[in-house]
């Protein structure tokens, strides 16, 4: 089996977590900045769960002009805001406070029948957006996945489609919980910086062997369909 990776990770290492956090948010801020100078506004996607509340909170806190910043979600598990599992939730407690307290924020849940529908309707209100998005941070499960490409969603395969023209889509899964919302593939890779997120030596372990083909994990797709390197804030 060749052991040639997918593409060399533009890896960002730091002692400890608060160093990490400061750091990217840092980075994120600036080229928030750099977009609104170059564009009048500023589109970035963000991810949930437990790893990036720090960065959040240090995100906060950067001086920049909010107001001409749009904040959505990467996924979202279909729940509404008032579930101790909403993503959007996660945000507005902990992103969209301070500085960024005045910031735009669009969700992808909608109340609706199923998954499905609140997909629609998302992609409705995504469409009226001025595309591509200007900062992507993807995190990872240490089952590798991304955004909700979980391995065992029926619709990987479309859901990873770099050519998928699709704006938010519903993904079924057993592995992730609830029914998801995503951005595919598509919308993420197209972005103008997109960075991963990731702590512990699991993760990175984890994101070692994704990056070796034939042991490819949804992860992989993003490495293996980006056109420029894809940098990798981690830390211990």
């Amino acid at each position: 089996m060749t052991t040639t990776r997918l593409q060399t990770p533009d890896w960002h290492e730091f002692e400890n977590g608060t160093e990490l956090a400061e750091a990217l948010a840092d980075t994120v801020a600036q080229k928030l900045r750099a977009a609104i100078e170059t564009r009048g506004q500023a589109l970035l996607a963000v991810s949930g769960g437990t790893t990036p509340k720090q960065f959040f909170a240090e995100l906060s806190r950067q001086k920049l002009d909010w107001s001409k910043v749009t904040v959505t979600l990467v996924d979202e598990r279909f729940v509404p805001e008032s579930s101790d599992r909403s993503n959007a939730a996660l945000v507005r407690n902990t992103l969209l406070v301070n500085e960024a307290s005045i910031a735009n924020f669009i969700g992808l849940y909608h109340a609706a029948g199923d998954a499905a529908e609140a997909a629609r309707l998302a992609s409705a209100q995504f469409a009226t957006l001025s595309w591509p998005l200007d900062v992507v941070i993807l995190g990872m499960g240490t089952d590798g996945h991304t955004a909700s490409f979980f391995p065992d969603a029926p619709n990987l395969d479309e859901l990873l489609d770099p050519a998928r023209t699709s704006m938010v889509d519903p993904v079924l899964t057993q592995d992730g919980g609830e029914p998801r919302l995503t951005l595919p593939l598509s919308r993420l890779i197209e972005a103008a910086c997109v960075i991963l997120h990731i702590e512990g030596e699991e993760k990175r372990t984890v994101l070692d062997a994704a990056l070796i083909p034939g042991q490819a994990k949804p992860i992989s797709a993003v490495f293996a369909t980006s056109a420029k390197p894809v940098p990798v804030y981690w830390t211990r």
